[in-house]
């Protein structure tokens, strides 16, 4: 449904001062994210930027909800196409909860009703993303993706 939100639940072998690092340092998400680097002052009202190595921007946002170690979430405005820059801001948010003895992540892309050219570019994207980051966590390795959505590149 175009109206609905995409949840995403993962659980990792990791901490929750260990995921959060993921989700907000930028020298981290560019180990799983393409080289892309997050980058923010981190307090509710904060800017966010998604920053390429050429120094372009895939995407923007505003902090909205800034609990470390248990809840993060800003708005999501695609600048990758003059289509998604016409697409309202969208909303991503980052629960965390201890579970045992990981951490369960809840990764929840809503507010999507007005963005039909972000739900479409990233309907695929956030699970590579996701389990990309969860096998850094728990490897060490990011998973070998060349670009979002069409799972891990293969040998030619």
């Amino acid at each position: 449904m175009p109206d609905s939100p995409f949840v995403y639940v993962a659980y990792i072998a990791t901490t929750p001062e260990r995921l959060w690092q993921a989700l907000t340092d930028g020298a981290f998400t560019a180990q799983y994210w393409l080289g892309r680097r997050i980058t923010s002052e981190w307090h509710e009202g904060a800017s966010v930027r998604h920053v390429r190595d050429d120094g372009g921007v895939d995407w923007v946002g505003e902090v909205l909800r800034y609990e470390p170690f248990s809840l993060l979430s800003y708005t999501f405005h695609m600048q990758i196409s003059e289509a998604h820059k016409a697409d309202a801001p969208s909303r991503l948010t980052f629960e965390i909860e201890p579970f045992d003895t990981v951490v369960k992540l809840t990764f929840m892309h809503d507010l999507l009703e007005d963005a039909p050219a972000t739900r479409e570019t990233t309907r695929y994207g956030w699970p590579a993303i996701i389990s990309s980051m969860k096998s850094l966590l728990e490897t060490g390795a990011a998973l070998p993706f060349q670009r979002f959505g069409f799972g891990p590149s293969r040998p030619a």
